[in-house]
């Protein structure tokens, strides 16, 4: 935990990837660490589908962010806010969109897990 809290610390920084063998903690560890920000924003490509349909379109994070904002019903500030992208692996568009969220957001609060990346 105290290393997430330092990359939370940092002024800029890329998304966060968490990955490893299933069952293991990796979504726990996430959602206990969102326990730091205003809110969680928690994504599940695994369970909700609808959520990959949203990068089909292209990967532009701000549309990306609106969109989520519609279909959660929730305003999302990833500065202030922790966006979770859980079974990252099920939506290559979403793992290849952190590129693009890391240029356009460098003080954004965007971390994925998943396993057989």
């Amino acid at each position: 935990m105290s290393e997430l809290i330092s990359w939370k610390n940092k002024k800029t920084k890329r998304p966060l990837i968490i990955f490893g063998a299933r069952q293991v903690g990796k979504t726990f560890l996430l959602k206990e660490f969102g326990l730091h920000f205003r809110q969680i924003v928690y994504i599940d490509f695994f369970r909700n589908s609808q959520f990959a349909s949203i990068f089909e379109k292209d990967l532009s994070p701000k549309r990306i962010l609106q969109e989520l904002e519609l279909l959660l019903e929730t305003s999302i500030d990833v500065e202030q806010d922790l966006v979770i992208f859980d079974e990252i692996q099920y939506c290559s568009r979403a793992l290849h969109s952190l590129k693009y969220f890391a240029d356009e957001f460098p003080s954004g609060n965007i971390a994925s897990a998943g396993s057989l990346l």
